[in-house]
């Protein structure tokens, strides 16, 4: 008998993690997933919980050392984890924008570099990371959060090139709105300038209610397991209006996309 295909989650409490520890499983993989607590965790099944922090080097290393252990080997690895920040670019402290890219940035290095002399030496792999539209369009009063997962799209392209030759891919996977507890758990920056008070307010707002009635994180997940399974791919962004924003940056003149983008958020 075949052995199933070894899986790596970051960050599977809820959301979009939680929903493709799911799907993999479903389709017989052996599926862990990363929790900061375990404690706290709720199990899901079919799917092994590990402990991992991917702003700890010590604690990836430990955490991908214990699927090695288990498993002997990992064949995806999605890098999902990340946080979000509300606040104007002026308002976000370096300290801030530092603790936000700890988490979306150098948490997909960490894990990445982890994983990847464990897929050198079995010489094939697939790493999927987790960006998202904001790592192609602007993110006015989410700046750094867009800034990081441009930080990601680059590295991942980056890497791509570097690793193919060991048989491994990298590929982007880039939601839009999706219903998860983004919103709900997203930070504000310490500082408040008062000059931002209004526009802010309306961003805020208008994000609460696209993410409300965002996609449902299944729809994400089989993406995911698409890009992990499927034709290798740079970019995959989900159906539905992820899909439409890619081909709108990729093929519209940037005046109508900048003047769409601002309606849309309450910008005017």
């Amino acid at each position: 008998m075949t052995n199933p295909p070894v899986v790596l989650i970051t960050g599977v409490s809820s959301g979009i993690g939680l929903a493709a520890a799911k799907k993999f499983a479903a389709r017989g993989c052996r599926v862990f997933g990363t929790v900061r607590n375990l404690q706290k965790a709720t199990s899901v099944t079919g799917v092994e919980l590990v402990d991992m922090d991917v702003r700890s080097d010590t604690s990836v290393l430990a955490g991908v050392q214990t699927v090695i252990s288990r498993a002997g080997r990992v064949d995806v690895l999605v890098n999902n984890a990340g946080v979000n920040m509300m606040g104007a670019v002026e308002e976000t402290t370096p300290a801030e924008a530092a603790a936000l890219f700890d988490t979306n940035v150098l948490g997909v290095l960490r894990v990445s570099q982890a994983v990847l002399p464990h897929m050198r030496e079995q010489r094939q792999g697939r790493i999927v990371n987790v960006s998202s539209v904001l790592g192609f369009l602007p993110g006015p009063y989410m700046g750094l959060y867009a800034a990081s997962k441009h930080a990601v799209e680059g590295l991942s392209e980056s890497l791509d090139h570097e690793v193919r030759q060991f048989g491994i891919r990298v590929t982007l996977v880039q939601p839009s709105y999706t219903k998860t507890s983004l919103d709900a758990n997203s930070p504000h920056t310490a500082t408040s300038i008062e000059a931002y008070d209004e526009e802010r307010q309306r961003v805020t707002r208008s994000f609460s209610t696209h993410v409300n009635g965002g996609d449902d994180p299944a729809t994400v997940a089989n993406t995911i397991v698409d890009a992990a399974a499927g034709t290798w791919r740079m970019r995959r962004p989900p159906p539905g209006q992820a899909s439409l924003l890619s081909k709108l940056r990729r093929f519209m003149p940037a005046g109508p996309v900048d003047k769409s983008l601002r309606k849309q958020l309450g910008l005017g």
